[in-house]
């Protein structure tokens, strides 16, 4: 399995893109892959984890469930995305379940070995505390979208939010790099699947956002120039 993902993969990934060639073989070495079904659950919430994981292919959901059974979707994590970091740092149980959202091919880097990597590699340790503020930065946005009662304008920023993760320019707008169904937006934003297909169905006939032929979303530049972004 290992051989499925190269060194330049690896160089790719943003937490350890400034280590050289030996250190990313090092690294390499020492991950374990497993193979997750789509629906099966990778790590329970209040579980007590012992690895750090990095999604190789795939795509995978962090979430709660709620006493009455609803997912809230607290992130969504894709291939060069990583997750389970902060139980290792603080020795606290998972904040949250993540369960996979499709088929998906995930390495574990042990406990161990993430401390080495982490209080070694100077260069690691920078490019997570970027990351790290970078989360945060994404957890602010997440809680103004939830304070809009508009469920139009929510739609808006909740996608507005993402492109600082997931954005790339196009001549048209911007184009999310990230699939996302009506229902993950659903979780996300607190709106019901049946308000989030109205509202972008509206969005699509106002030509504010463009559902694209590999299912990333594009924002229109009507949609950024309304909310006077600048990207």
């Amino acid at each position: 399995m290992k051989e499925s993902f190269s060194l330049e993969y690896l160089k790719d990934i943003q937490l350890f893109s400034a280590l050289n060639e030996a250190e990313l073989l090092k690294l390499q070495e020492r991950m374990k892959v497993k193979e997750f079904n789509k629906s099966e659950t990778i790590l329970h919430e209040e579980d007590t984890n012992e690895f750090m994981y990095i999604v190789l292919t795939g795509k995978v959901k962090a979430l709660k469930i709620t006493e009455d059974g609803k997912e809230i979707i607290l992130a969504i994590h894709q291939a060069g995305d990583f997750f389970g970091e902060l139980t290792l740092i603080d020795g606290k149980t998972s904040p949250a379940s993540v369960i996979a959202a499709e088929s998906s091919i995930v390495a574990l880097i042990s406990k161990a070995d993430f401390n080495e990597i982490l209080f070694t590699q100077n260069k690691v340790l920078k490019n997570l505390l970027h990351i790290f503020c970078a989360r945060q930065r994404k957890s602010w946005e997440t809680i103004q979208v939830l304070n809009f009662n508009n469920a139009s304008q929510r739609v808006k920023m909740f996608f507005l939010s993402l492109i600082g993760e997931y954005g790339n320019k196009a001549a048209e707008g911007i184009i999310l790099n990230i699939k996302l169904t009506h229902q993950d937006i659903s979780d996300m934003s607190g709106l019901t699947r049946e308000t989030v297909t109205r509202v972008m169905d509206k969005l699509q006939k106002n030509n504010e956002i463009t559902l694209m032929k590999n299912n990333f979303i594009r924002l229109n530049h009507s949609l950024i120039n309304q909310n006077n972004r600048e990207f």
